[in-house]
């Protein structure tokens, strides 16, 4: 299965110069629970914007460059995605995002209800070839300064594209 974890806010953004621009500790504590012991996809700025591999997961980088880190491995076109095994996450960022997003069967999005200035954004896609399987909304709260949900959707079996 071929899943994809993403967290944007309004206009779809999701970086401002190499990061994110919201704090949201509650999400990044949802991003490991859910990715932890499978494999991660990003690209190399993604990569480069954590600094490290994040631990007990396969980190995996998409890439042209030579990468020497200890705790990734390196795969050099989007096929490589296919003969990755186990549950695979699409981890960003915008490039892989946009040439995977018609590819992936679930999504875990995070939706922030706010605007932000951003450089980096999500694709669009169509929202009838999904179906929400859960969903919760958190209010602003004394953490939070702006209202998101969490959202795991599937791809509906007729949605694929050929």
């Amino acid at each position: 299965m071929l899943s994809l974890i993403v967290a944007y806010a309004n206009q779809n953004v999701i970086g401002f110069k190499g990061d994110m621009p919201w704090k949201l500790p509650h999400d990044l504590k949802r991003v490991k629970e859910i990715t932890t012991g499978h494999t991660i996809v990003m690209g190399r700025s993604t990569y480069e914007s954590l600094g490290k591999p994040l631990p007990n997961r396969k980190n995996v980088v998409l890439t042209s460059q030579n990468i020497e880190d200890d705790g990734i491995e390196i795969i050099r076109s989007l096929e490589e995605i296919k003969d990755l095994e186990g549950k695979v996450f699409i981890f960003g960022g915008s490039k892989l995002y946009h040439a995977m997003i018609d590819e992936v069967d679930e999504m875990y999005i995070t939706e922030i209800y706010e605007d932000f200035i951003g450089d980096t954004f999500f694709p669009e896609y169509d929202k009838d070839d999904f179906e929400i399987i859960s969903r919760e909304d958190f209010d602003v709260s004394e953490d939070v300064n702006y209202p998101y949900s969490y959202l795991h959707i599937i791809r509906k079996e007729d949605s694929y594209e050929s």
